[in-house]
């Protein structure tokens, strides 16, 4: 699964990159992820991005040569074969595969489990990442992205909504985790609408705390009866709305 991420801030990234399974993941080729500083295609001694919008209001929107610009010259790069090139100076290979842009917008369509299982199939995506007040409207009508929202709140950039989204994506990519089922019996997984049972490890005991008994006896029964019924609980409890039938 590839991942090109257009922001303005590429330097929040790499700490990210670097740590955890997703920097297993993409040691291992299983995932790459390539950052593209959208001032690369701005032009003027300035590099400007961002202009006031036609008609007054507050703050500066993103304008649409440079985004679009950069939009289409990423989309034109060649696979990733080791560290990648940025920038207008990339190498450009025709025919190389197309992405499905995504732009990261609190105005778009909510992130849940269902979109992230239907974007797993998804080999390549260009993620948008805005600022300011947003992107000049012609940005969305020349590029025609997916536009998701992560939740109903606003953030300074897109950037932190991409990591959401990359992370929930390549926990979809078989090989990044150590056991495949983990997803699968992740909360909202694959249809699942209930919340995930609790978990226990050592000690047995902490402060008074002890692991239910049924988890110690070795009866894989009683243990998935005792999950199953500890998810519906939390369930009720927490997101009743989940339980709600059409």
């Amino acid at each position: 699964m590839q991942f090109d991420v257009l922001t303005l801030f590429p330097e929040i990234f790499p700490g990210y990159l670097s740590q955890s399974l997703l920097h297993k993941a993409i040691l291992k080729g299983l995932v790459s992820v390539r950052l593209h500083n959208l001032r690369d295609w701005a032009e003027g001694k300035h590099q400007q991005v961002d202009d006031r919008p036609y008609g007054g209001g507050p703050g500066m929107i993103l304008m649409v040569e440079p985004v679009v610009r950069a939009v289409e010259a990423v989309m034109a790069l060649s696979p990733p074969t080791g560290p990648a090139p940025t920038g207008p100076d990339s190498s450009l290979a025709a025919g190389t595969q197309p992405a499905q842009v995504i732009l990261l917008t609190p105005s778009g369509e909510r992130l849940n489990q269902r979109l992230v299982e239907e974007l797993a199939v998804v080999p390549r995506m260009l993620l948008l990442c805005g600022r300011y007040e947003g992107f000049d409207q012609r940005v969305i009508d020349l590029l025609q992205p997916r536009e998701i929202s992560i939740g109903d709140y606003v953030l300074n950039g897109g950037e932190v909504a991409a990591m959401v989204l990359i992370d929930s994506l390549v926990r979809m990519v078989p090989g990044v985790l150590g056991d495949e089922q983990s997803s699968i019996e992740d909360s909202f997984s694959r249809g699942n609408r209930l919340l995930e049972y609790p978990q226990y490890s050592r000690p047995r005991e902490f402060r008074g705390l002890g692991v239910p008994e049924v988890l110690l006896g070795g009866n894989h029964k009683e243990i998935a009866q005792w999950r199953q019924q500890q998810s519906l609980q939390k369930t009720r409890e927490r997101r009743r709305d989940l339980l709600d039938t059409d």
